[in-house]
């Protein structure tokens, strides 16, 4: 994806405020380094939207920082971190 279709995702989507920075680091932390994203985060970056975690990783990807992370890693991660979301928002709450 070209650098410029990201932005204009991120844009036409509003995707920079759809998710609190508290969440944007986790998930971030999540996906760049190592860890789990907090339940709550995950609630958050569902609300975000695929189309728009998806842009804001790639744009990530495209920033001279992070030259050196090999980005189908952080591909497979971004995925994985949002398939988890996902199922965790879907998954019925055990009765107590």
């Amino acid at each position: 994806m070209a650098p410029k279709e990201n932005d204009k995702i991120i844009k036409e989507n509003n995707c920079a405020t759809k998710i609190g920075l508290p969440c944007v680091l986790e998930a971030f932390l999540t996906i760049f380094k190592t860890g789990s994203i907090p339940h709550n985060c995950c609630c958050e970056l569902v609300v975000l939207g695929k189309v728009c975690h998806l842009a804001l990783v790639n744009r990530t990807l495209e920033n001279p920082l992070f030259k050196y992370l090999n980005p189908a890693t952080i591909i497979a991660r971004s995925i994985q971190t949002w398939n988890n979301c996902l199922a965790w928002i879907e998954s019925p709450s055990p009765s107590t």
